[in-house]
């Protein structure tokens, strides 16, 4: 289970990471960013503007918001076309078990691999270049077309 960590700052981001934390959120990034957005807002500048320079601005510190995931939700107009967030969670048998990340070359195919966990939950950076073991769910940033051929060659090669 992904676990959220609120604190006043970012001075122990390290640590809460260390201890398990899939994000931090520090409140003073946030406040900030209403602020800005607020002071943005008053002196004229485009809503749509304001809300794209603080969305910019939140995926340049947290790294899951990069992307999103489609759902049923989402309104009809979205570009579908867009870049979104994919889980796939490797079965027994999967292709992709117990090789690297680096051999699946998913960079190729547009994809980039944001998060990796293992069955036990334990968070594993991707860039460490693990071996894939059963049960690991791997969160996936891509295009509609290259999420669906990344799936396939973490399943079935």
């Amino acid at each position: 289970m992904p676990v959220i960590v609120r604190t006043q700052d970012d001075l122990d981001l390290d640590k809460l990471r260390d201890a398990g934390a899939t994000e931090v959120v520090p409140e003073t990034l946030e406040g900030s960013l209403m602020l800005a957005g607020h002071a943005l807002a008053l002196v004229g500048v485009p809503m749509r503007r304001v809300i794209r320079i603080v969305q910019e601005q939140r995926e340049a510190r947290y790294k899951m918001l990069r992307g999103y995931f489609h759902g049923a939700d989402d309104p009809s107009g979205l570009d579908l076309d867009q870049e979104r967030l994919a889980t796939v969670t490797l079965p027994l048998g999967a292709s992709a078990l117990g090789r690297v990340l680096s051999q699946l070359r998913l960079g190729l195919q547009g994809v980039r691999v944001v998060s990796l966990r293992r069955s036990n939950g334990r968070t594993i950076d991707p860039a460490t270049d693990p071996a894939l073991e059963d049960g690991d769910t791997l969160v996936l940033l891509g295009r509609p077309e290259t999420l669906a051929n990344a799936e396939e060659i973490l399943l079935k090669g």
